[in-house]
């Protein structure tokens, strides 16, 4: 039942890259995105916290492959142009997911005690000093393990890229070795797993680092609710 195990990894292997790409420039957009539409929410401007507020529920509430299909089969018609597919991959990611980090942005943002920001106005900080060098700083901490959560949901929704023809892991798989391989598909869709779950771990080393480096360049370790949403990240993937 094995013996093919070398074959699949062969066939899958070019479709790494892929995903790969994929998910990291899934994460760059979307932290871009969660980052001004946090921000956006939090504004004391009416106008960005609307528009914030429509962006977030707009791409939060509707469908990500329904996205999907809109940006690359839909808005060629009113373009006139269509995005490369990875490109559009990429878009759909980054909007739907910065949909949901933008929330996070905001939570954590909100979680930094007042007197913090009491102790920055009597420094005389400026709005943009005193989120910059004191309440970011701080609210990045309590971001990260959220975030660790939803860069692993990211790199599942990959796997929707295949309607889109574009050759990432599970595509490869259901296009070339579901038919060939229809008595070993228990062992074809484990090793599919086994490879998305090495890549989660990745994702999770990388952020758990980051969560100690930002930890200690505020002076103080991970909040226990940092901790306990780490452990549920954990236990996720």
């Amino acid at each position: 039942m094995f013996d093919d195990i070398g074959t699949f990894l062969r066939v899958l292997t070019p479709g790494i890259p892929v995903t790969v790409m994929a998910t990291v420039g899934g994460i760059a957009l979307t932290i871009v995105l969660a980052l001004a539409a946090g921000l956006g929410m939090l504004s004391p401007s009416r106008t960005v916290r609307v528009i914030s507020r429509i962006y977030v529920e707009g791409l939060r509430g509707t469908s990500e492959v329904v996205q999907l299909f809109w940006i690359f089969f839909a808005l060629p018609l009113l373009v006139g142009f269509q995005l490369v597919p990875i490109w559009a991959g990429i878009l759909v990611l980054g909007l739907n997911h910065g949909a949901y980090g933008a929330e996070i942005v905001r939570g954590a943002i909100q979680s930094v005690p007042r007197a913090q920001y009491e102790g920055a106005m009597a420094l005389s900080l400026s709005p943009t000093q005193r989120m910059r060098r004191v309440i970011l700083p701080q609210a990045v901490v309590e971001m990260i393990p959220p975030f660790n959560t939803l860069f692993i949901q990211l790199l599942k929704s990959t796997a929707l890229l295949s309607f889109v023809a574009i050759n990432e892991i599970t595509n490869l798989a259901n296009q070339r070795l579901v038919s060939n391989f229809q008595q070993e598909l228990p062992l074809v869709w484990l090793v599919v797993l086994v490879l998305y779950l090495l890549l989660a771990l990745v994702i999770t080393t990388v952020m758990r680092l980051l969560e100690s480096a930002a930890s200690a360049r505020v002076g103080r370790k991970p909040s226990a609710r940092a901790r306990a949403a780490a452990k549920t990240t954990a236990g996720v993937v």
